[in-house]
């Protein structure tokens, strides 16, 4: 009993190193994207997975129409949306600590000159 629990081992410990290395960042990634794509509005401005930019003009359940200049208009899936580039939404978290910091600095630097 004990050597067939023994053989069994290293299958067990690959797929639990397969979980959490690829199968649960990819779930992540995943969640992200779809909260990202629920949350489009409006006015945000984007960039499409063929790298093209613009703005939402119309948004439905299945398409976004893009404003990319003061005449052209596109319509895309809205699947075909890679990134939200609003100013306010692309930074993080670490990004807002580093330029809080960053001030910090510059106001002790300022103050004992």
């Amino acid at each position: 009993m004990q050597q067939q629990l023994m053989g069994l081992l290293p299958m067990i410990l690959i797929f639990v190193a397969f979980y959490f290395f690829l199968i649960r960042p990819q779930q992540k990634r995943q969640k992200e994207r779809t909260q990202m794509l629920n949350a489009l509005k409006k006015g945000d401005k984007v960039i499409t997975i063929g790298g093209l930019h613009g703005s939402i003009v119309d948004l439905t359940e299945d398409r976004v129409t893009l404003k990319v200049s003061d005449n052209t208009r596109l319509v895309f899936e809205r699947s075909a949306i890679n990134a939200v580039t609003n100013a306010d939404e692309t930074t993080t978290p670490k990004a807002e600590q580093k330029k809080e910091e960053k001030k910090e600095e510059q106001k002790e630097a300022s103050e004992s000159k």
